[in-house]
């Protein structure tokens, strides 16, 4: 007995496409996952055996083997659950074939049966587009994944609806794209009384997307000026809207599944590791440069950064994007974000400005 379901695997924002096959033989019960699967996706079998069990589904006791293809790519990432499960479903005879060709899939099965959110799926659905295929994901990041038109979605909260959705006896609703409402406590520059050159140079840096260097004393309102930046900035366009929620998308950042509109403004404080601000990490996600793309990066205190980290910044800010390379990992991410810092005219920190030491 054999299926084979379509997933993806990513790198960076771009995704690779692979085929979750499952064969089922007789010979001692037993269930093994090759593929060059991480410990998240070794795990599956426990996740995928409870949450059948959970609708009242057993395994056959037979040799299970599921191979994620292309055997060389690396695969990372608790969304492989669903599809090896619909896999074993479509093995064992329990989901029609066809109910799930031509379709991504993308999952992570809680112990009860739940189709939890995963990150990621904004980016699956726009390759989901352009190989001509349909979705099926959580029902969580449904209203992300309907960005993506053109776009045939099943978002499904658990796996026994999905189950009844697939050999027809149930009709799942169509999710709908949303928006992430704007947020309410947002600083406005109208808070602010005076500082007319100050507001004057802000207004300037944003129409014409500035760089920017602030050097006062402390208290001189250089982080309150930076905070109100976004707010007098031009309003993203529907490319940059779904580029930036990208970006949020595989680093799971994006709440309930909803498309950003507001330019991103980060902050990372100035112990930050390069590795940290142009990404890296086990599985490289996107660092705090790329999470500004189309938005806002703002240092302060910025010489207390570390040099290696000042110096990390130098061809993102020249090329528009960093290139995360490691022994393992290519991962290429968008970096076009506008720079703001701020810093103390000496590291005394007098109030007055004026050194003594």
């Amino acid at each position: 007995m054999h299926a084979s379901i379509k997933t993806v695997a990513f790198r960076g924002i771009d995704t690779i496409p692979v085929e979750v096959q499952v064969h089922v033989a007789n010979g001692l019960p037993a269930m093994a996952i090759v593929g060059l699967a991480d410990k998240a996706v070794a795990e599956s079998r426990e996740r995928v055996r409870a949450a059948l069990a959970s609708i009242g589904l057993a395994l056959p006791p037979k040799r299970i083997a599921i191979n994620l293809a292309p055997a060389d790519v690396v695969k990372e990432g608790a969304h492989y659950d669903l599809p090896i499960a619909l896999g074993l479903l479509v093995a064992i005879g329990t989901v029609p074939a066809d109910a799930v060709d031509g379709a991504f899939v993308l999952g992570e099965l809680s112990l009860h049966g739940g189709i939890e959110p995963v990150s990621g799926v904004l980016p699956a659905a726009m390759a989901a587009v352009g190989a001509g295929m349909d979705l099926i994901c959580p029902k969580a990041c449904g209203p992300e994944a309907a960005w993506a038109s053109d776009l045939g979605i099943v978002a499904a909260p658990d796996l026994m609806s999905l189950l009844n959705h697939l050999r027809g006896s149930q009709m799942l609703a169509p999710p709908g794209p949303e928006l992430l409402p704007a947020a309410h406590q947002a600083p406005d520059m109208s808070d602010l009384k005076g500082q007319e050159t100050a507001r004057r140079v802000l207004e300037i840096a944003a129409a014409g997307q500035h760089n920017l260097l602030m050097v006062g004393p402390p208290g001189a309102g250089k982080s309150m000026l930076a905070a109100r930046l976004p707010g007098i900035m031009p309003p993203l366009t529907a490319r940059e809207a779904l580029d930036v929620s990208m970006i949020h998308s595989v680093a799971g950042l994006l709440a309930d599944g909803k498309l950003l509109h507001e330019r991103p403004f980060r902050d990372p404080h100035h112990s930050a590791s390069p590795a940290a601000l142009v990404g890296g990490g086990l599985r490289v996600r996107p660092g705090e440069i790329s999470l500004a793309h189309n938005g806002i990066l703002f240092l302060d205190e910025l010489p207390e950064f570390q040099r290696s980290v000042l110096e990390a910044l130098r061809q993102p800010m020249e090329t528009g994007e960093v290139v995360v390379a490691r022994a393992n990992h290519h991962v290429r991410y968008p970096a076009k974000f506008q720079f703001i810092a701020a810093m103390n005219p000496c590291r005394c920190a007098e109030p007055d400005g004026l050194c003594r030491r």
